[in-house]
Formats: structure tokens, sequence, C-alpha cells
């Protein structure tokens, strides 16, 4: 028997790194997954590894592609259960010579992308009085650092967001989370497009001994396994090496 048995749960930015890390995680305790992302191939290399599971094509910038993405999950897996808002961009780089547009797709990505995801899934959930929503944040959620403006200020938004929506539904039985990971192994640094920026990161993580996607996989099972009093709100998951 798994720890999520009779479980259903929707991943989005599943088609690499920690998204896809979680998925084959939380079907591994029994939860039926929808895996959604925009790369489709690699969607349907992911599922082939699932059991039972569905996969959907997502930009999460799309508010009906969200609202379809949780019908879809509802209607062909039975329910919704667990919500991982993973689908985000680092593009990291100096504020006075930013490209705007860098800005423009972390907030579109990593805050109203996950906000349009909670919008939809929340309504069933507070109606069954039970669900889990596990926003994946950063460490730059906490602490800003030069370089990172624009980041820090989506994944502060992210917390901030989070916290809010916490006191608003704790009281009906729906659990709100943060996963705050610090260095993690993962393509977010290859997006960086400041060269500068992105050389910079790539050398510091290479002095860590960085995290695996699957800790934060394994963070995320052990929040929504919790029994329904228990509410892990927030989690911060930093390599030992890591000073910030």
């Amino acid at each position: 028997m798994g720890l999520l048995d009779g479980r259903t749960a929707l991943v989005t930015g599943a088609s690499s790194g920690i998204g896809a890390a979680t998925a084959l995680a939380l079907a591994a305790e029994g939860a039926a997954v929808a895996i959604a992302a925009r790369r489709t191939d690699r969607l349907d290399v992911l599922q082939g590894r699932l059991d039972k599971s569905i996969a959907i094509e997502l930009d999460v910038t799309d508010e009906a592609a969200c609202r379809n993405a949780v019908a879809r999950t509802q209607g062909e897996l039975g329910g919704l259960d667990i919500l991982v808002n993973n689908a985000g961009v680092m593009l990291l780089g100096p504020i006075l010579d930013a490209d705007t547009e860098d800005w423009r797709r972390m907030l579109n990505t990593n805050v109203l992308g996950l906000m349009y995801m909670t919008h939809a899934a929340l309504p069933r959930m507070l109606d069954e009085g039970r669900g889990d929503i596990v926003n994946v944040s950063s460490v730059a959620g906490r602490i800003a650092r030069l370089g990172s403006g624009g980041y820090n200020a989506s994944k502060w938004a992210v917390n901030a967001f989070s916290e809010s929506l916490r006191q608003e539904v704790t009281a009906r039985g729906v659990r709100i989370s943060l996963v705050e990971p610090g260095a993690v192994a993962t393509e977010l640094t290859d997006h960086i497009t400041h060269e500068g920026t992105r050389s910079l990161v790539k050398s510091t993580i290479a002095q860590t001994t960085p995290l695996q996607a699957e800790d934060i996989a394994r963070a995320i099972v052990y929040v929504v396994s919790q029994p329904p009093y228990v509410a892990i709100n927030e989690v911060l998951i930093r390599p030992t090496d890591q000073e910030r």
C-alpha cells in the first residue's frame, strides 16, 4: 500500500527536473498523476514510466489552458487531491541591464501561472473539504541577492500569495504548502539569458554539492502524505554547504 493510494495529483512543469521527479515520486506512492508542461515530447517519455496518468500540454501563462488542465485531471482521473505548482523560470541578471522581457516571463510564469492554476483547482477542493496545494518557490523568496532582483520579486510574490491563501482556506480543510529549494542541479540555469550571470551561476553551483530533483520530490511527498490534521506550511531545503 502506498502513502497516496486513491489520490490524484496534477504537476505542472513536469517535463524535466523537479516536476518530473515529483510526478515519479507521487506515482511510486500510489497516486494517479496528471503531468503537464509545454514540451509534450518529454511528457510522452515520462508517461511511459508512470502507471495511472495522463499527459497535458500546458502553458501556465494561458488562464484558459490552466482551467482546462484542472478539468481534464478531474474528468479523466476522477478528481484532484494534490496540485503541485512547479512550473517556473529563473532568468537571473542585473536590474540595470535587464531585458525586461525576462521580467515579464518570470512574473507571468512564476506568479500568474501559479495563481491561475490555484484559482482553477480550489473550488472542488473546498467543496470536498480537503486537498493539498504545494507551491514550489525558492530560497530566493526569502533572501534577495545581487543579480537576481526580478527572480526575487517573483518568488517573494509566490510566498506572499501562499501565506494569504493559507489563512483564507485552512479552516476549510485545504492545506497550502511552500517548498523552497536552494541550489538544485536542474536545467534552469541553462535558460538564463544574461551571459555573464549564467556563467557565474554555473560556476558557483559547480563549487557546491547541489541538491538533486529527487531530494525536492521526497520533500513534496512528505508534505502531502501527512495526516489531515497536520499541515506542513513551509519547507526550506538547501545543500549542506550553501551559506545563503
